[in-house]
């Protein structure tokens, strides 16, 4: 078990960190792209998960992390990510596999946040066919959207070949549904055979946001909750995704590769070509939500992702590894003008996909904190701390 920071503990972290240095940084690696190729069966009974240790800061919260508190752990074992909060901050939908459980590839479930020492239920909402990635609640709670594979590649698609470097997925075969929580497809939103995935909901209720390489490169387009009104957002060579609207829905906050030398524009095209980006360069970038007034944020270097916006709507919160270009990834905040750079997250492996609850009150994120050696990465929910 990774040591507590709680003084009760020998092994200090330090003594701890020098011993496992190595196996940390080669098993992190592989974890941490390993979810983010991530980024979905019916009437599932519900799986249960540990009791959270609610309020247990000396196990979960590092003393650095001072916008933190009352961290609790929602998820135990197997690869847990990309946590979504519903619209009235109850419920958070998620993306989970764990081979030990027979779920080689990402598959969506739901569940309520419990605010006491309970348990997180949790149910399955996608086929349990296929590849599924970045869900979303979608206005009312009573649904979700989600990218899936299972229509036209109902196995399971391994993960991109690591010899070639770390590398995502982007499959033609994955289309946007939206399901009911009893995991009744309700809708097929998308239908071609592009890239169409990394879906989210504007907190105004009206747009659905998500990337497609629909135009021959990975841009955001936006379209109505039914599909309709396809608008593309962004035009400039290079991946553009994960991105989400700000509190009042004017912008866009998204992560994005910008290719410049011949060299990085021809392996761009060649790995787009095969299915397959690169994400180990990443800067955030922000735009209004019609694509106007696009710039950027961040010029970190190294990887710079999982953006999102904090409640103010001044600035955000994003997930980086700008200080090692490897690991450890941490969450940072920043000012929409690239001032203000402060860290958050301060775990030795990897802390991603914030996302504040639409009341502002928590942050939901994922991380290998207390994985036990086992490099799990899990579900944390905190209160926040301004």
């Amino acid at each position: 078990m990774k040591p507590s920071l709680n003084a009760r503990y020998t092994v200090t972290l330090p003594q701890f960190l020098k011993t496992m240095k190595s196996a940390i940084y080669i098993l992190g690696v592989i974890v941490v792209f390993a979810l983010a190729t991530s980024g979905c069966s019916n009437g599932k009974t519900a799986e249960q998960a540990t009791i959270a240790h609610v309020g247990n800061d000396s196990l979960y919260r590092y003393p650095e992390e001072k916008h933190l508190r009352n961290i609790r752990q929602l998820t135990f074992g197997g690869d847990n990510a990309e946590g979504y909060w519903s619209f009235n901050s109850e419920y958070i939908v998620f993306q989970r596999r764990n081979t030990a459980e027979g779920l080689p590839c990402d598959q969506i479930y739901y569940g309520k946040v419990p605010t006491d020492n309970s348990r997180f239920e949790y149910k399955m909402l996608s086929t349990g066919t296929g590849r599924t990635t970045c869900s979303y609640f979608m206005p009312g709670n009573k649904s979700v959207i989600f990218a899936s594979t299972h229509k036209t590649v109902d196995s399971c698609i391994a993960d991109p070949d690591k010899s070639h470097g770390y590398l995502w997925g982007v499959y033609g075969s994955y289309e946007i549904y939206e399901a009911d929580l009893n995991g009744k497809i309700i809708r097929q939103l998308t239908d071609n055979t592009f890239y169409d995935a990394e879906a989210v909901v504007s907190p105004k209720g009206d747009k659905i946001l998500f990337t497609s390489n629909r135009s021959g490169d990975l841009e955001l387009w936006t379209m109505n909750l039914d599909g309709s009104g396809l608008k593309q957002i962004t035009d400039v060579l290079g991946y553009d995704g994960g991105a989400f609207f700000s509190p009042d829905g004017s912008q866009i906050i998204f992560r994005a590769s910008r290719p410049k030398t011949e060299e990085e524009v021809a392996e761009y095209k060649s790995l787009l070509a095969k299915d397959f980006v690169k994400p180990t360069a990443m800067e955030i970038f922000v735009c209004n939500a019609d694509g106007s007034d696009l710039r950027q944020i961040t010029q970190l270097g190294g990887a710079n992702w999982a953006p999102f916006f904090h409640p103010s709507g001044n600035k955000i919160v994003f997930s980086s590894n700008h200080k090692t270009k490897r690991v450890p990834f941490n969450i940072y905040m920043v000012n929409l003008d690239g001032t203000g750079l402060e860290q958050i997250t301060y775990d030795t492996i990897f802390d991603s996909f914030p996302m504040f609850s639409y009341d502002g009150k928590q942050l939901v994120f994922a991380s290998n904190r207390n994985s036990g050696g086992t490099h799990d990465t899990n579900l944390f929910v905190a209160d926040w701390i301004e």
